[in-house]
């Protein structure tokens, strides 16, 4: 697919989950799409990446920064073609106009109405203890974990149905709430394959971490610094626009000059005009790792 909404919508629908519905440490409470909807859904997809006039549209309504927010209106896109959204992003304010939480996706289930909360996620494993696996995947700008990411989600997100001021934004109560999780998560590239985490999806999307001091020991013909707004799926990029290892290396050094926000890259292998994903990780700066063990330990 040439379109890149598209291109992110398809990722959105047919990547696997990151979160396995079955582990006990989530309680049920994990949402998948079912396999058979998205299989229905390739058609769509491939008229829709002809003629992404409508989706477009539809994303210019309220034009996003946060990644998030993105794929949340790619979504409600998708829920509104199966004609199963009732709504989305609704926030629940009590009466002093205080907000209680939002209701990402308020959905048709036959007769019924379900709730599920969206997450798109990217957690880099920082090291393995005593303590839970999911403890040691953190953002890359250390704000959380995947841990306490889940255990937000789980015990307040999911909840809002019963609050009394949701009451007044629903037309029926809800029969049920899951969250439904896509992402990444990223490996010390020195570590090789390791043991899936429990609780994730053995089939999770999985990319690469280094610090900016390994990152000469990168391998490709090409690369890119993905933007935001980019990091979804896999990248497909004009062969002009790509960077040479000398280029990313120069890139690299004028940002964590300045920002110690990680990078996402992408090795990219040429392909007559464009250059396609191979594989992706985040480059650090070299005090991160520090960082990120004091982050976990507090």
């Amino acid at each position: 697919m040439r379109d890149p909404h598209v291109r992110a919508l398809a990722w959105l629908l047919d990547a696997p989950d990151l979160l396995d519905p079955d582990a006990l440490q989530w309680h049920g409470r994990i949402a998948s799409l079912s396999s058979r909807a998205v299989d229905d859904a390739y058609a769509w997809l491939n008229v829709l990446d002809r003629e992404p006039a409508t989706l477009h549209a539809r994303l210019d309504l309220q034009p996003v920064t946060r990644l998030g927010r993105y794929a949340e209106k790619l979504m409600a896109f998708y829920f509104s073609y199966r004609q199963i959204l009732h709504a989305s992003g609704v926030q629940v304010r009590s009466a002093k106009n205080d907000t209680i939480g939002e209701f990402d996706f308020l959905l048709r289930c036959g007769d019924a109405l379900v709730h599920w909360e969206f997450a798109v996620k990217f957690y880099l494993l920082k090291s393995s203890g005593s303590r839970s696996e999911a403890d040691y995947f953190i953002g890359p700008n250390l704000a959380d974990t995947l841990d306490a990411k889940m255990r937000k989600i789980l015990d307040r997100q999911l909840s809002l149905a019963q609050h009394p001021a949701a009451q007044h934004y629903l037309p029926q109560p809800v029969a049920s709430a899951r969250a439904l999780v896509k992402g990444w998560l990223f490996y010390h590239a020195g570590d090789g394959i390791l043991p899936t985490a429990t609780g994730v999806s053995r089939n999770h999307c999985r990319g690469f971490w280094c610090a900016l001091a390994e990152s000469e020991m990168l391998d490709a013909e090409r690369y890119v610094i993905l933007p935001r707004l980019q990091w979804l799926a896999p990248a497909q990029v004009r062969l002009e626009d790509t960077l040479d290892k000398p280029a990313l290396q120069r890139s690299l050094a004028a940002h964590f000059a300045w920002d110690s926000m990680p990078v996402l890259v992408a090795l990219l292998a040429p392909q007559e005009k464009d250059a396609l994903e191979t594989c992706r990780g985040f480059i650090v700066p070299d005090d991160w790792p520090v960082r990120a063990a004091k982050r976990i330990s507090d």
